[in-house]
């Protein structure tokens, strides 16, 4: 059913047959939620996966091009690469450590070089696991541009095992030569290599709940960047909630907008909550309890202070954003500076928030939340 991209028909089916007999209707309540998804593979460090990538690279060629390998692959690679890696004692003391680094991070470029050789049959350069080598030596080894040697192998000196620091985002990062996709991830308490399962279902009080779409991501992939395209799934089955009840992991001020104005959904569920050291500490003073007058377009300070600019920008993911500036003057000389600032003189108070339709959009879902009825509905659709 995977190879044929076919595992939700049966899904879809059940689906159907349930809104003919009345027991799911568009229009109404679902929530979604997600939970963590194991891959099936023992965790590696970053020792261990550099070795076993290269012995998975090796069982893999022996398969294919058995004697073209015999023909190039020095005698202490059987013994280095003959059981899995995770199985093997690696050295305790770090300089040996190293040193054993060292010595896989050049057999590995002397296969590729070989690879690479007009000799090598060209068929074995594009088999996924040599991809795989590439990629997770590109990330873990750093190569200098002149190792080139007459005998193919790299000299001592000439490739760098890199520093913990020095790699790319965690999220680029293969964790196993054996699930290329899966991922790491620490969320709350929880951490695992592997995928994030959605799991979106009905909540309505007087029908069953159905289990009604299932969104499927590597674990790095934030709740966020799902909603849109759970939101599209479920119009398209022709399921689209009314009330669509997620934790605050999958609400934005942008996703508010966009679920209200693209599906006529709206999301349902509490916000993320500002992390300014003004929101955490008791008396300062937050974005809440500046006054802003978009139509004459500045900002009064809980000192009955106006702002001195307002400037439209753009981060660098693309969302606009809305900048002011108090004068300086005024935050100078205010009694409560310590309570709205903790720049330097003559610096003064900075503020950056949404457009205006997201703005409110923000702020009508944080009262909802707040209020009664929001509470009532949310602890409704979570069954308790």
């Amino acid at each position: 059913m995977l190879v044929g991209r076919a595992e939700d028909r049966l899904l879809d089916t059940l689906l159907e047959r349930c809104q003919a007999q009345g027991l799911l209707r568009s229009r109404g309540q679902q929530r979604t939620d997600s939970t963590h998804v194991l891959a099936p593979i023992r965790v590696l460090n970053r020792l261990e996966r550099v070795g076993e990538t290269l012995r998975a690279a090796l069982n893999e060629l022996a398969g294919e091009a058995p004697e073209w390998l015999q023909s190039i692959a020095p005698l202490e690679w059987y013994e280095r690469y003959s059981q899995r890696i995770e199985d093997t004692r690696l050295p305790r003391d770090q300089s040996k450590r190293d040193a054993y680094a060292q010595t896989v991070g050049e057999d590995g470029f002397a296969l590729l070089d070989a690879l690479d050789d007009d000799h090598a049959p060209e068929e074995l350069r594009d088999l996924p696991i040599i991809d795989t080598l590439r990629r997770i030596w590109h990330r873990h080894y750093e190569r200098s541009e002149d190792e080139a040697r007459g005998d193919g192998r790299v000299p001592k000196g000439r490739i760098r095992f890199k520093d913990s620091r020095e790699l790319p985002r965690a999220a680029e990062a293969i964790e196993s030569p054996y699930d290329v996709e899966a991922r790491f991830r620490t969320k709350r308490d929880t951490t695992w290599t592997g995928y994030m399962g959605h799991v979106s279902e009905t909540c309505e009080e007087e029908t069953p709940h159905l289990l009604t779409h299932v969104h499927t991501t590597v674990a790095s992939v934030h709740e966020a960047k799902c909603t849109d395209e759970i939101d599209q799934a479920l119009v398209n089955k022709a399921i689209p909630p009314r009330d669509h009840f997620v934790d605050a992991a999958y609400i934005s001020a942008e996703l508010l907008v966009k679920s209200q104005q693209d599906y006529a959904m709206a999301l349902r569920g509490p916000t993320r909550s500002d992390p300014s050291w003004q929101a955490q500490e008791e008396g300062a003073y937050s974005l809440d309890q500046f006054a802003i007058d978009w139509d004459h377009q500045y900002v009064r300070c809980p000192q009955g202070k106006e702002s001195q600019s307002w400037v439209e920008r753009v981060r660098p993911d693309g969302h606009p954003f809305i900048q002011v500036r108090f004068s300086s003057r005024d935050c100078g000389v205010c009694e409560s500076r310590a309570l709205c600032t903790r720049t330097k003189p003559p610096h003064a108070r900075l503020l950056k928030f949404h457009p205006r339709i997201q703005y409110e959009a923000l702020q009508a879902a944080q009262a909802w939340y707040a209020s009664a009825g929001g509470a009532t509905s949310v602890c409704a659709s979570s069954g308790c």
